[in-house]
């Protein structure tokens, strides 16, 4: 849940106004002031980033290194990255992208959207034999 805050965040310029979330269960209701100020958080675009792969069945783990728009295969996949962002203050930061995954056995789109660096699980590639995590972006 927290990086998905981060990445809206992350996305678009913070909004700073006050949050009042109200209780489903007794309709008790309590306001959040958000913790960032407006605008002191903001995205930029890699140029590419480093992925890992994983076959989970012999074990091997490949590093793809791929630039925007690029696909690379592993095994019977193909990933393709569209954008990957980091904070624009910290290069090594909290990075996500966003990977086209397809499978020629499944006949199209495994996984389209985006992955989080720090939270591989929280929107994760859901396949039986692969796994991608995404590590960081590259800027050069």
């Amino acid at each position: 849940m927290a990086a998905l805050l981060l990445i809206a965040l992350l996305s678009a310029p913070a909004i700073a106004q006050d949050a009042v979330i109200t209780s489903p269960v007794d309709g008790s209701t309590v306001t959040v002031a958000p913790d960032v100020e407006q605008g002191s958080i903001r995205a930029a675009s890699g140029a590419g980033a480093l992925l890992k792969g994983l076959d989970k069945v012999s074990g091997e783990v490949t590093d793809i290194e791929l630039r925007v728009g690029e696909t690379a295969t592993l095994g019977r996949i193909e990933v393709t990255l569209a954008d990957c962002r980091y904070p624009e203050d910290n290069p090594t930061g909290e990075a996500y992208a966003w990977l086209d995954i397809a499978d020629g056995l499944r006949g199209g789109t495994i996984f389209g959207g985006w992955m989080v660096a720090s939270s591989p699980a929280l929107n994760a590639l859901d396949h039986a034999r692969y796994d991608v995590w995404v590590i960081r972006c590259t800027t050069a």
